[in-house]
């Protein structure tokens, strides 16, 4: 029943500050909605309605991979909504200090990619919004492990997987709905040991299909806070054994991520 309670909680405080995010920004246009006359590109063919750009503000619009206009209403949307199902303290601070540097990245991120790019770059004095991120989302993931866990090496294990997490999310982040989808896998295992996973995934399904239709998108504020979320219901539901099974898991998929990032800069260099 709880569990149940967590993921309906969390779907409707993200689907409610959704819905409040579009009507503030001037309303969306959804992928079905009727064209209205006079709507056509500057080459003089009609827009369709995948074509419109999902918000006024250029603040809270992206182009995503497909060159298709969308809003990032959804990560901060999914933040609350899973802090809000969290019913912990600890994950509660965790996802929403990953959501606020994913904020940060969303407006100020650069083209840089990979650890070592940007602690290049922190090294010659320069703070990336990557750096931001490695350093606020580790000390906050570390902070929560310590208050989930009794003994400093499950501590320091505990923090190793929310941070871990809230990256593999990120770096899944590629196509419409792959974010969403993977918090919801990640996730369902851990219905076993508590309702912690019940609210990321609550928050991840209730903009699911606008995410998979690319009205919208997660941005690094909706899938770092989701992936820490799912982070923390990880740490709190497993002991020393399997802390360091997913940690290494986790620690693996970083590599290959990083790995993945240095071999697209130099083909691309």
């Amino acid at each position: 029943m709880r569990r149940l309670a967590s993921f309906g909680v969390a779907a409707g405080v993200t689907r409610a500050v959704y819905e409040g995010l579009r009507r503030s920004s001037g309303g969306q246009r959804s992928a079905g909605d009727p064209l209205s006359v006079g709507e056509f590109s500057l080459s003089g063919a009609p827009l369709s309605s995948g074509d419109l750009a999902s918000s006024g503000d250029p603040r809270w619009t992206r182009t995503n991979h497909a060159g298709r206009s969308v809003d990032l209403f959804a990560g901060p949307a999914t933040a609350l909504g899973a802090a809000v199902g969290s019913g912990s303290g600890p994950v509660a601070f965790a996802l929403l200090a990953a959501a606020a540097c994913g904020a940060y990245d969303d407006v100020k991120g650069d083209h840089r990619r990979g650890f070592r790019a940007h602690l290049a770059a922190l090294r010659d004095g320069e703070v990336t919004s990557g750096a931001v991120k490695l350093l606020g989302i580790g000390a906050a993931s570390l902070a929560a492990g310590a208050l989930l866990k009794e003994r400093p090496v499950d501590k320091v294990l505990a923090g190793v997987v929310i941070a871990g997490s809230a990256h593999l999310v990120n770096l899944v982040d590629v196509r419409p709905g792959r974010a969403g989808l993977a918090v919801l896998a990640l996730g369902a295992p851990g219905l076993l040991r508590g309702s912690l996973a019940a609210a990321p995934m609550g928050a991840a399904a209730a903009v699911l299909g606008e995410d998979l239709g690319e009205r919208t998108m997660l941005g690094d504020t909706g899938a770092h806070a989701l992936g820490a979320a799912v982070g923390g219901a990880i740490a709190a539901g497993n002991g020393r054994f399997g802390l360091v099974a997913h940690a290494a898991g986790l620690v693996a998929a970083a590599a290959w991520g990083e790995w993945d990032a240095a071999s697209r800069a130099r083909s691309s260099g």
